[in-house]
């Protein structure tokens, strides 16, 4: 076991989407599933999406890719990137992600690639009750 990690969850957001906004939010969907996953399992999951969207709206972002988007989307992500104890990189075409991974593994963080290789937390939460 180990102490939580705060761990960003990185998969592809845009990529293979053509910008289409359902397909999109379905990606986006998938990382924020995993980030549940990696919470559950006691660890402080992150992504860089849920954080970026709503500055990049406040800095007047109306679409995805427009200036006001890429002026915090990416960005965000690097910071992010810097602080984080490790990487989960889910599957996927991403440039962001890849880049993700590079930063992460240039200050030596760990990068995983399931998240079931991500080492357990002393305290998982448990399970919603039913």
């Amino acid at each position: 076991m180990t102490e939580p990690l705060m761990i960003l969850v990185a998969g592809p957001y845009r990529s293979g989407t053509g910008d289409d906004p359902d397909r999109i939010a379905a990606n986006h969907r998938v990382i924020q599933e995993a980030c549940l996953r990696l919470f559950r399992a006691g660890h402080l999951a992150v992504n860089g999406e849920d954080l970026a969207l709503p500055l990049a709206r406040l800095a007047g972002s109306t679409r995805v890719g427009d200036a006001a988007f890429d002026e915090v989307f990416h960005p965000l992500g690097r910071r992010l990137v810097a602080r984080c104890d490790g990487v989960l990189r889910l599957p996927g075409e991403s440039a962001g992600s890849d880049e993700m991974v590079a930063i992460a593994r240039a200050r030596g963080a760990a990068v995983w690639t399931s998240i079931d290789d991500v080492p357990a937390a002393p305290r998982p939460c448990p399970p919603p009750a039913r």
